[in-house]
């Protein structure tokens, strides 16, 4: 499993930071200009008493474009060549196609362009609901967390749920919860299987709770204002993060990590194509992996010298360790989970193999 960066100490001095550093406006699009400078976009915001000017992360670069129906190639192309033209662009549509937007900003930087009916499920909020639920599990245990640009990550294994796949090869039940606040993913618990001999994560798709940030409009106004946490979206926030309490709660269910394991056990006899290079070629055009990442793949595949589907699951989710960025690194983890279905599920339903035998 790919460590994070960050102890819960340290985890909670980054989010309070957060938050007292962080402001969410509500603005009208009419009240926004950007203008581009030496390879840097800031974007005006005229408040009515005063003007706000921030720098446009990369995430709102690309939620700016595509509210503004401007295909992201072009407007890369015009960042990098023609500046002057990306805001000539920008500023004429922000006008043309008026409508109110959120703003969340961070150190001086708009790193989300979202809808005004966004809703804020922010991190510190989940993590105070949260971490007290999970030191009173037994057995349970974050041995993972991290906030990257786009989400937070706390990974949890309960110690005492275990059982071996077969003799020595132990694996034990746990769960993600996950967020994002800038509008990449809803807020999710999702069931975690850690294998103890090799320190994989396979994150199942199967059993996951969802929480999409979609809430009520905003007021109309033609001015941008700073956003805070009413009174009546506090006590429906309190109300949603009890709900969540009791989802991580029940996170870890004996019998849905049985059937996860059943299905390890299952993919043990699944034969992969007889030509591992070729193996890992289908896979990566399958889920898009990067040169890297097939590289690294291939070395886990060969050198665990299991050719099996659980062997390629397992490469997977080890090559997860070699990634430098974190969210990549939990998307290879949740792609093993993929695998491992897909392939549980070809054999029953259509009594083939997922990557055929080669000829």
């Amino acid at each position: 499993m790919k460590q994070g960066i960050k102890t819960i100490q340290n985890l909670y001095e980054e989010l309070e930071r957060q938050r007292e550093a962080r402001q969410d406006l509500i603005a009208d699009t009419r009240s926004l200009k950007v203008n581009s400078t030496n390879g840097v976009t800031m974007m005006s915001v005229a408040t009515g008493d005063d003007l706000l000017s921030y720098r446009l992360g990369e995430i709102a670069h690309r939620q700016l474009a595509e509210r503004l129906g401007i295909p992201y190639k072009y407007y890369e192309r015009m960042r990098a060549e023609y500046p002057v033209l990306l805001d000539e662009n920008v500023n004429g549509w922000l006008t043309k196609n008026p409508e109110k937007r959120m703003l969340r900003t961070l150190d001086g930087r708009l790193r989300a362009f979202l809808s005004d009916r966004y809703r804020r499920l922010d991190n510190l909020e989940l993590v105070d609901h949260v971490l007290p639920v999970i030191s009173q599990m037994k057995g349970c245990e974050v041995v993972s967390a991290d906030i990257t640009e786009t989400h937070l990550y706390l990974k949890v294994i309960n110690k005492t749920m275990k059982t071996e796949i077969v003799p020595g090869d132990i694996v034990q039940a746990g769960f993600v919860v996950s967020n994002s606040e800038i509008g990449l993913g809803a807020l999710k618990v999702e069931p975690l299987v850690y294998r103890l001999i090799c320190k994989n994560g396979m994150i199942s798709k199967d059993y996951a709770h969802k929480k999409y940030h979609t809430g009520r409009q905003v007021e109309d106004t033609d001015n941008a204002y700073e956003l805070y946490s009413d009174a009546t979206l506090a006590a429906d926030d309190k109300a949603y993060f009890m709900k969540v309490q009791d989802i991580v709660s029940a996170s870890v269910d004996e019998a849905k990590f049985m059937l996860t394991v059943d299905k390890m056990r299952t993919a043990m006899d699944i034969k992969t194509c007889d030509n591992p290079v070729q193996t890992v070629e289908m896979l990566g055009d399958r889920y898009v992996l990067n040169k890297l990442e097939r590289a690294s793949v291939l070395r886990h595949f060969i050198m665990g010298n299991d050719f099996s589907h659980f062997g390629l699951v397992n490469a997977v989710t080890r090559s997860s360790q070699d990634v430098a960025d974190y969210n990549r690194a939990t998307e290879l983890e949740r792609i093993g989970g993929t695998l491992l279905d897909e392939g549980v599920e070809a054999v029953k339903k259509r009594n083939i193999i997922l990557l055929p035998k080669a000829a």
